[in-house]
């Protein structure tokens, strides 16, 4: 059976048990067609072969849709309603019955459209807070998704670059259409060289079970505001590759939509919180492969358009368009920059970490608290009150250890990185001074001060923080911290807040 004749008689009222509202909106994708009547949003798939992707029979059809029916009901339980049979009696088709089945349609309730995060983007109405959101929540569903062997084999390099190298040989043809042979061939030599020289990284993101049952394909259109929360959608139901993966995949795929969006400050605060929340830092190593993947993969998808006789010429123009830059950002990823130490200083209250949010959006910094390290170490939920076990002089120390830890090594994979807590102490600040002499980076120490009464006053009022410090400490503080060095006072750039 043609679909076209059963997606026109879907788009008129008659078709549905139900009042629509007109006209029916149509959303065409290289995979579904979805129909949106008011109440209802109800998706076909298309009768495609992508070779990762196989809905060419009913069958499958039928298997598919029951599958995402099932996954996506564990993370939007009320977006989520019913597989429903389409029957045809001579040219006239029929939802719901069990005759003559010609054709499987799954059922959701509709949100409304304005809701979308990519329409509430286009629209002006996302907020530095829904990101925020959006970095706690995905934290909170790859803490709850499910890892076993199994799902950890799909983290070997072999089975990453399986993947990878099948998104290369399927746009091979677009090359000079979409693409350039040179950025084809550069950005093909970074993932190769990626997973050739970082075997046992791998192997630690496999031992540390952070290969789990994800979303795979986590962007701004399969996000949504519907009853008053956040709800990921349209998880990948047909490719066990694009599921299965490293926790960093979905975080990569929701950052690197926002920077081809032109928004990176917007992907900056998702990644902080995400990686703040799970204390998984050293996750941030993979990362740059899977921003690159996931553009080229958008990429891909988007040039898929170009082959499809469903799509008008208007669409495949623009399609061509978006597939470029898609293309371009892809390689843009594998260009590895220099990195970068930023070390905050000042007293508890005095706007260190406001001034290093701020200043990790606008420069695209990996954002590194005090705060969040020591809870990480004590094993303890970011917002639950710490006793003073968690600060001891031991605690402290490796506090400090840990953050000097990091910064060696994300600076080392080319990230700037704002290492945020007091450094009110000469042996806290010389390490991290010594490592950037020896390794040629570029390092500013920003000095946050204001009078005692307004740190105090901020203290007292701040709510709905991780920091646990108050304003009894500030005195001991002051009492304690010491001067800059003649050397340190180089590289010292004193804010007053």
């Amino acid at each position: 059976m043609s679909q076209t004749e059963l997606i026109k008689q879907m788009q008129t009222p008659e078709f549905y048990p139900h009042p629509v509202t007109l006209p029916i909106e149509v959303i065409q994708t290289h995979v579904s067609t979805v129909f949106l009547t008011g109440n209802y949003a109800y998706k076909l798939k298309k009768t495609v072969n992508f070779g990762f992707l196989d809905y060419s029979s009913l069958e499958k059809r039928k298997h598919f849709l029951e599958e995402e029916l099932r996954m996506n009901k564990d993370i939007s339980p009320n977006l989520y309603l019913e597989i429903l049979p389409i029957s045809q009696t001579g040219k006239n088709f029929g939802l719901n019955s069990n005759k003559d089945i010609v054709e499987y349609t799954l059922k959701m309730n509709q949100f409304p459209q304005e809701n979308l995060f990519i329409n509430m983007f286009e629209a002006g109405k996302l907020t530095g807070e829904d990101m925020i959101k959006l970095g706690e929540l995905v934290a909170d569903f790859h803490k709850q998704t499910i890892t076993n062997d199994y799902i950890k084999t799909f983290g070997t390099v072999e089975k990453i670059g399986q993947s990878i190298t099948e998104n290369y040989q399927q746009t091979e043809k677009y090359i000079g259409l979409a693409q350039t042979q040179q950025y084809y061939e550069e950005t093909k030599a970074f993932t190769d060289h990626f997973l050739s020289n970082n075997q046992e990284l791998f192997q630690q993101r496999q031992d540390q079970d952070k290969i789990r049952e994800c979303h795979g394909d986590l962007h701004l259109k399969n996000i949504c505001l519907w009853e008053d929360k956040i709800q990921l959608f349209d998880r990948i139901e047909f490719n066990e590759p694009f599921r299965f993966v490293d926790v960093m995949y979905d975080v990569a795929f929701a950052v690197m939509d926002l920077d081809a969006r032109g928004k990176q400050d917007f992907g900056n605060i998702f990644l902080n919180t995400y990686i703040e929340t799970t204390g998984d830092w050293e996750g941030l190593q993979v990362l740059p492969l899977y921003l690159s993947r996931q553009a080229y993969v958008r990429a891909k998808v988007t040039s898929f358009l170009l082959d499809d006789p469903a799509i008008p010429q208007t669409e495949k123009d623009q399609a061509q368009k978006s597939a470029s830059d898609y293309y371009n950002l892809a390689w843009k990823y594998t260009q590895r920059n220099k990195g970068k130490l930023i070390l905050m200083s000042g007293l508890s209250g005095s706007g260190k970490s406001t001034i290093a949010k701020n200043l990790a959006q606008e420069i695209n910094a990996i954002h590194l608290r005090s705060d969040a390290v020591r809870k990480h170490l004590a094993g303890i939920s970011l917002k639950e009150k710490g006793d003073n076990s968690i600060y001891s002089a031991d605690m402290t120390e490796k506090t400090y250890n840990r953050l000097l830890e990091l910064g060696k090594l994300l600076t080392k994979q080319g990230f700037t990185v704002i290492l945020d807590a007091k450094y009110d102490r000469i042996n806290l600040r010389q390490p991290v001074l010594n490592f950037a002499k020896e390794n040629n980076l570029d390092l500013e120490i920003l000095y946050c001060d204001a009078p005692l009464e307004i740190l105090s006053d901020r203290l007292t009022k701040r709510s709905g923080d991780i920091s646990d410090a108050t304003p009894n400490l500030l005195q001991q503080q002051k009492a304690n911290f010491e001067d800059f060095t003649e050397v340190e006072k180089a590289y010292v750039k004193i804010i007053n807040t």
